[in-house]
């Protein structure tokens, strides 16, 4: 299944299933990895250090999933936003 959206003027097209890639911040390592333990249960994913702030306040960790639809790739975004460990997902 394709969909097709505009982000930004610019028209994206995606193909289910697909990929997808999330980046997860929080203030330390163990919440991201607690956090996407609890949400992605059963799922297959991966999870890698992408970088942290020039402070060392925050870290930020890339998720990647197979996601087979919208409404799927919608729901672990908004799950992870609202975990109490998780500060933004991007």
């Amino acid at each position: 299944m394709a969909i097709t959206c505009e982000i930004n003027g610019q028209k994206l097209e995606l193909e289910y299933p697909c990929t997808w890639c999330y980046k997860v911040v929080a203030t330390e390592r163990a919440g991201i990895e607690i956090a996407v333990m609890e949400v992605c249960v059963e799922r297959n994913y991966t999870l890698e250090h992408s970088n942290a702030s020039s402070s060392g306040k925050y870290i930020s960790m890339n998720l990647e999933l197979l996601v087979h639809n919208e409404d799927e790739r919608t729901y672990f975004y908004e799950t992870l936003k609202a975990h109490p460990h998780i500060k933004m997902v991007l």
